[in-house]
């Protein structure tokens, strides 16, 4: 393991245990995954731009109210609250999809929903990562935990395509609620251990899991306007979202001729490739990547990359160069840009890995989104523009997220330098 992943015996269980903690969200969200994005090519672009925009208002309100439960209500319970709650609402359109099927507004609000919780999951999780592992630790593990996300991207696709035909779509949204359950025991384990194991008593005292996070229930929104330094995370997270976005209504917009159950599986097979691509990086090379050229080479990566795919696109409009750009964009996101960006929230205080993150990872993507998404349409069904000439307005967006990636890694490594020298001094 140490030759692998570079992690010490004393981490080992620890690191063992986050990665079953993110396997386990990731194959619950992964479960539900494909039902959503079929639905996506039965809608306008205006009409899903609708949806985005539903998303990005739902979005603000739960973050509100989560930093309002972060105010008065104690981590140690607000945590694993967070994904008892996600159980408990996919349960309930269980039963809403089983008494009244074929009902749109439903699917639409579950599309609102599941992609409310594609963030949330994941942005607590990360800050509850970030919250147990100290800055050192986190270049070197991170990696490697977030190949679990990759591993429970495969699991969830295959348990969807497995049992969907026996049990029927609509009775997987038990199983995915019932996974969420799990990761609350984990969380109890995984607080005890950071001050024995991890040896990280210097994070927080030992009753901080006791404590709320301030008074101010709308803080997270002002920490990130104050900050230069979250500001500068924000307008990545801006950036990356409307690559994100670009890349999903094309390939949308080129699914559209084809049947709902042929789109299932195309994006199903989307998801099983990009976590097969992405577990091996995540796992073999992303510690060796930030260990070696730092968070700009970490951040900026593949933010070029997907400048030279989206080129590619503008030159060869096709459906199977879209697939491919959209597995090399996600299994680098999933693999690279997202521990990397995670490893940003090791030098902040903890109300902003909780309040100030959420707002970012959840408010920001989702506003980007729905901008995004209204831009797109603006350019298809407004300019009429082909989709070789929208890949091409987007690859000078993500030449701008490259630039930005490379701005945030400098300044954290360059943070981390000037706190090792001065631990050194003291020494």
């Amino acid at each position: 393991m140490r030759s692998w992943v570079k992690v010490e015996p004393n981490e080992i269980k620890a690191v063992f245990l986050s990665f079953a903690f993110v396997f386990t969200l990731m194959s619950s969200y992964y479960i539900l995954r494909p039902i959503r994005d079929a639905m996506s090519s039965n809608w306008t672009d205006a009409e899903l731009s609708t949806l985005f925009t539903g998303t990005f208002i739902m979005s603000a309100a739960a973050v509100a109210l989560y930093g309002a439960a972060c105010s008065r209500i104690r981590i140690g319970i607000l945590v694993p609250g967070i994904y008892a709650l996600f159980a408990l609402s996919f349960l309930g359109f269980y039963i809403l999809l089983q008494s009244m099927p074929g009902f749109q507004l439903a699917n639409k609000a579950f599309f609102i929903w599941t992609s409310i919780f594609s963030l949330f999951h994941l942005s607590v999780f990360w800050s509850f990562m970030a919250d147990i592992f100290n800055k050192k630790q986190a270049t070197r593990l991170f990696g490697f935990i977030a190949s679990g996300s990759s591993v429970g991207a495969i699991a969830g696709p295959l348990l969807a395509l497995l049992l969907a035909g026996t049990i029927g779509p609509n009775n997987l949204l038990l199983l995915s609620a019932a996974m969420l359950l799990l990761p609350m025991f984990i969380i109890i384990r995984l607080e005890g251990m950071k001050h024995t194991e991890l040896h990280n008593e210097a994070l927080n005292a030992d009753g901080d899991y006791r404590q709320t996070l301030g008074k101010n229930p709308f803080s997270g929104f002002m920490l990130v306007v104050r900050s230069p330094y979250l500001l500068g995370i924000a307008v990545f997270i801006l950036l990356y979202t409307s690559i994100s976005t670009f890349v999903y209504f094309e390939l949308k917009n080129l699914m559209a001729p084809l049947d709902e159950t042929l789109r299932t599986q195309l994006w199903a097979g989307i998801d099983l490739a990009v976590n097969i691509l992405s577990i091996t990086t995540a796992m073999f090379a992303t510690a060796r990547l930030a260990s070696r050229f730092g968070l700009v080479g970490t951040l900026g990566i593949v933010p070029l990359i997907i400048v030279a795919g989206l080129l590619m696109v503008f030159i060869s409009p096709m459906l199977w160069v879209v697939v491919c750009l959209q597995v090399v964009r996600r299994a680098g996101d999933y693999a690279i840009t997202r521990p990397g960006r995670e490893m940003l929230y090791t030098v902040v205080d903890r109300e902003s890995r909780f309040k100030a993150k959420s707002v970012i990872d959840i408010v920001v993507y989702r506003g980007g989104d729905m901008v995004t998404a209204w831009f797109f349409t603006a350019l298809t069904q407004g300019l009429g523009l082909g989709i070789g000439a929208v890949a091409l307005v987007g690859a000078l967006i993500a030449g701008a997220w490259a630039g930005v990636g490379c701005l945030l890694g400098r300044f954290y490594d360059r943070n981390h330098a000037e706190k090792k020298n001065h631990v050194g001094t003291c020494e």
